[in-house]
């Protein structure tokens, strides 16, 4: 094994991203970005090998490639791509090319709404024959592509979605999770997405000697954990976040924040968020807590 492949010997991901100019292959970058890929856009092709080298030899950067790659770079023989792509994989990397196409009349549209110039338009081209120009200068890497890519009647929301499904990348994106506990009496935090109200539960704070006390404190954990609503809510409320963290990927969201009120944010809200936390923990990778009103009582 060379010592090129045992520095990369994770298998990581190179995806080259082509094809027609208009057809949302920024949209595709944006989206290989968010999943904590090292995107580089308009690479000449034949720095690829050299590009991958430098990528794959920095530790502090992610085993996740993305390259644009297309007819922008006037100086690039895009004949050459299938060797440059060889090298790559020599180095130990699973190159994937993706090619975003759209119909002429789509592309005309894009264009007039965008009011951008076509990348061919320096030849003194109409935008239709700039349009059937790129067509042809790329047809060799339509052929070469792993999946190709018609975004002619889709928007941005769905050309995420279909990149992330088409290249298998949803467990590449796994949804961060926020626990927070808040009181009702200063009102709902802004950023849940969802809202989950302990008021009903038996309340330590007519206890006396629970009352100063907070939810991460034993006594409150002791009584709480005594009840059995208490328990009944956090299984109910785990198996509907559960539920809903699918959706919340498939919708390309990365964050997911779950609000627990009680009256005064100090006890069951607290104990509930921290109970939770730990459930999540267990499965996924990016779980928090935050408690709103034991953070304003510290502040003040």
């Amino acid at each position: 094994m060379s010592p090129d492949t045992e520095r990369v010997a994770a298998n990581p991901k190179l995806i080259i991203v082509s094809g027609m100019s208009g057809s949302g292959k920024s949209i595709a970058l944006h989206t290989f970005e968010d999943l904590d890929f090292y995107c580089v856009d308009n690479l000449p092709a034949e720095l690829l090998p050299e590009f991958v080298r430098s990528a794959t030899g920095k530790n502090d950067l992610p085993p996740k490639l993305a390259v644009g790659i297309d007819v922008r770079s006037r100086n690039t023989d895009l004949s050459t791509l299938p060797s440059l792509l060889s090298k790559a994989g020599e180095l130990g990397l699973d190159p994937k090319l993706v090619f975003f196409d759209a119909s002429d009349d789509v592309l005309i549209k894009r264009y007039a709404e965008t009011r951008r110039r076509h990348p061919l338009s320096h030849l003194g081209l109409t935008l239709h024959e700039a349009i059937a120009l790129e067509r042809r200068m790329l047809k060799p890497l339509r052929a070469l592509a792993d999946i190709s890519i018609d975004t002619s009647e889709t928007n941005v929301h769905q050309m995420r979605r279909r990149v992330i499904a088409e290249l298998d990348l949803s467990a590449d994106r796994p949804v961060s999770l926020l626990f927070e506990s808040f009181a009702y009496r200063r009102g709902v935090p802004a950023d849940a997405d969802f809202v989950f109200d302990a008021r009903s539960l038996p309340n330590p704070y007519w206890e006396p000697l629970l009352r100063p006390l907070t939810g991460h404190d034993p006594e409150v954990i002791r009584f709480l954990e005594a009840e059995p609503a208490v328990a009944r809510m956090i299984d109910d409320s785990a198996a509907f976040i559960e539920a809903r963290i699918p959706e919340h990927t498939a919708a390309n969201r990365r964050y997911l924040t779950v609000a627990v009120g009680c009256t005064g944010g100090q006890h069951r809200s607290v104990y509930i968020a921290n109970r939770l936390v730990e459930r999540f923990a267990a499965h996924h990778p990016h779980v928090a807590a935050r408690h709103n009103e034991l953070r304003a009582n510290r502040d003040q």
